[in-house]
């Protein structure tokens, strides 16, 4: 059975590290062949680890925007060459979509439903769009039950339409990796530290904000790391600033390393507005470290009876747990252990398992 998946670019972010993750596993079955497609290169770190671990066959269709819907044309070529293609995040969504129906190609189409909310689902005219676009898929995987039920009350298709597979991560690596000593994290950071860590791209739905104005109600010796990249990494190193926090923050940009870095932390953290099902949370529990995250769609369900969870945006509340487990070493052993043992539902093993026989079912 031969399956392209196809998404926007291999930068880094949930979707993208599931597939960084996933295509290597898929392709151990004998009875499967993967290849990735992607809109633009745009010089994604993703893409270029994916090209030293897998063979599989990469298309890189443009180097242009991936909103361009000269996309379309590119795609319905590959269309012809596949059993399934199995597509990821908008405006990927689309294109195949469009591809499909101008081409008025069989080839199966599965996708996967990343998000609780987006922009479009809030007009009317998206609305309208939204149905005609998912009706090309044969199966829409939803990763959680909070998108699953958010995804059905804004298509209003047949439940049979769905599919509910959660993403998962490769627990055997998280479980392997070591930790840096503190002080090689950056420069500044010493043994002394109390270290925070959150991974997550700087867009409007995270929120690490909260995180840095916890800070001011933390010890000075607990500090925050913060991973990744994005629009509004500038607004946060702002804000560092006003709140004389610039030797307490330490942006790290994107980072190949999260794992080591996770197992570097005292607690990790994330916060966010919403989620869909986050693997930077699933990682979070896998660390070995007590995680502690925003009571928000998408990350309540992964959360609760394992780590700790607090108000969206409340930084007061963010502040006080971060205290009570650094206080506690018998709430810091017993989060820990929570967090492990629910980081085994989210094996990667399982995902791929679920995703194979859903290919099957629909060929």
């Amino acid at each position: 059975m031969k399956i392209l998946q196809i998404i926007n670019n291999l930068q880094t972010g949930g979707a993208e590290k599931l597939l960084l993750e996933s295509i290597p596993l898929f392709n151990k079955d004998e009875n499967i062949t993967m290849d990735l497609a992607v809109l633009n290169n745009n010089d994604a770190p993703f893409l270029e680890q994916l090209k030293k671990k897998n063979p599989t066959k990469i298309f890189i269709l443009s180097k242009k925007s991936p909103y361009s819907p000269s996309n379309i044309l590119k795609i319905i070529p590959l269309l012809k060459k596949y059993d399934v293609v199995h597509v990821h995040l908008f405006p990927s969504l689309y294109w195949v979509a469009l591809a499909k129906l101008i081409s008025f190609s069989r080839t199966k189409l599965i996708y996967t439903e990343h998000n609780t909310s987006n922009r479009r689902r809030d007009k009317l005219l998206f609305k309208i769009i939204d149905k005609l676009i998912y009706s090309q898929y044969s199966k829409i995987i939803t990763i959680s039950d909070d998108v699953d039920k958010e995804l059905k009350k804004h298509l209003k298709f047949k439940d049979s339409k769905f599919e509910l597979i959660q993403n998962g991560v490769n627990l055997n690596t998280i479980k392997k990796e070591s930790g840096y000593l503190k002080s090689e994290l950056a420069k500044g950071i010493n043994d002394n530290h109390k270290i925070l860590v959150q991974v997550s791209s700087f867009t409007a739905q995270k929120d690490q904000k909260t995180l840095i104005k916890s800070l001011d109600y933390l010890d000075k010796n607990v500090i925050a790391v913060l991973v990744g990249d994005g629009p509004l990494r500038s607004e946060c190193e702002e804000l560092a600033n006003k709140l004389n926090l610039t030797d307490r923050v330490f942006f790290l940009g994107i980072r190949m390393d999260v794992p080591k870095i996770l197992k570097t932390a005292d607690i990790v953290v994330l916060s966010s507005h919403y989620e869909g099902l986050s693997l930077a949370s699933i990682e979070g529990l896998a660390s070995g470290k007590p995680f502690i995250a925003s009571d928000v769609p998408g990350l309540k369900d992964i959360v609760n009876g394992a780590g700790l969870l607090f108000p969206d945006s409340d930084y007061i509340t963010l502040a006080q747990q971060v205290s009570s487990v650094f206080k506690d070493n018998f709430l810091y052993s017993e989060l820990v252990n929570n967090c492990l043992a629910k980081s085994q539902m989210y094996d990667i093993k399982n995902t791929v398992h679920k995703q194979i026989n859903l290919y099957k079912w629909i060929t």
